[in-house]
């Protein structure tokens, strides 16, 4: 698996509207339906069940549950050492659980899911910057 082929599947994702809980390319997904559609397009396989989630759930549960998820199948590493085709997991705020997920497409860019619209190929400003909690590799990647 090369760090190419995760952008060029996840760019493909692009247009697609967003919808809690879905992972169709094309039909909807949120950004776990993102990474989890990319994930599965380049395995061959969804990587495990997700069970049913309210779009505010980090609001009530105040766990890591995502980051929790994302260590059972993906590679953590350094934020500061993700590259492109690497995912970025954000917290929204100081002591909140991480809860928006992106792939990193060039060093100052990314694709993730904007609430309401879709995935979508954005800057990676400083205001992303400053949220990123974590990040992974997909296993095997290489360049």
């Amino acid at each position: 698996m090369n760090r190419s082929k995760i952008v060029a599947t996840a760019r493909r994702w692009c247009g697609t509207p967003f919808h809690t809980r879905a992972a169709l390319k094309g039909v909807g997904c949120d950004c776990l339906g993102l990474v989890r559609g990319i994930f599965s397009e380049v395995y061959g396989r969804d990587p495990e069940p997700v069970p049913a989630y309210a779009i505010d759930w980090a609001e009530a549960e105040r766990s890591e549950r995502l980051i929790d998820g994302l260590n059972r199948h993906l590679t953590p590493i350094p934020p500061a050492a993700a590259r492109t085709g690497d995912v970025l997991v954000f917290r929204w705020r100081e002591g909140l659980p991480a809860t928006h997920l992106g792939v990193v497409t060039a060093a100052s860019r990314m694709i993730h899911t904007h609430r309401r619209l879709c995935v979508c190929e954005v800057a990676l400003v400083p205001a992303w910057r400053r949220r990123i909690a974590a990040a992974f590799s997909f296993p095997g990647l290489t360049d």
